[in-house]
């Protein structure tokens, strides 16, 4: 048996390198009983990994869904069925081009979901709670890298570094979370965030 830290040679059932004074990981159980020193079971990973991030992802995008859903219900109560309608007819009409109301519609509403998103991640992961409903369900938090709460701007860096992450093919840039070894995806990686599990 070997050191782990400096190669030294050890005898079996050692419990600390005789050369450097590490302790050693292949140090037995009953060994430790008897020596009357404590064995400290191997902790789990603060770290988040993929799958806990794509659930709580999906929680978070119903919930969006859910508030696009009422917004859109406010839009067409503010705007009137009948003045739809008549844009919808209007597109019936004149195929070759979209009404300009109607484009202003989709835009208008377009610009509003994203800042409804936008407000949505970052107030919550830079509020007290530190994460979104879909976080706060599995327990996870957003941090920085010392493990302290991120400020609304870098909770907002954090949420627009997203759409670079979404560009990368085959979804490499999520798939980061689970290969990683602080289990970053290149927006966490880009703002400088991780994502813990509440101890």
């Amino acid at each position: 048996m070997f050191c782990s830290k400096c190669g030294t040679q050890l005898a079996d059932g050692a419990a600390f390198c005789a050369n450097c004074g590490a302790a050693l990981a292949t140090f037995p159980v009953e060994a430790a009983a008897a020596a009357a020193i404590p064995v400290v079971p191997a902790l789990p990973s603060p770290y988040a990994g993929f799958w806990l991030r794509a659930i709580s992802y999906r929680i978070d995008e119903a919930v969006l869904v859910l508030g696009v859903g009422i917004l859109a219900l406010i839009a067409v109560a503010l705007i009137g069925v009948d003045t739809l309608r008549t844009t919808f007819e209007g597109l019936d009409k004149n195929e070759d081009q979209m009404p300009v109301e109607l484009v202003l519609i989709i835009v208008t509403f377009f610009l509003v979901a994203c800042v409804m998103a936008w407000l949505y991640y970052a107030w919550m992961e830079s509020s007290t709670s530190q994460g979104t409903l879909g976080k706060m369900a599995l327990g996870l938090i957003v941090t920085d890298l010392q493990g302290r709460r991120i400020s609304f701007a870098r909770a907002t860096a954090r949420f627009f570094a997203r759409f670079i992450t979404s560009m990368i093919p085959l979804g490499i840039g999520y798939i980061l979370a689970g290969i990683t070894e602080k289990k970053q995806a290149l927006h966490d990686i880009i703002a400088g965030c991780l994502v813990l599990r509440k101890s």
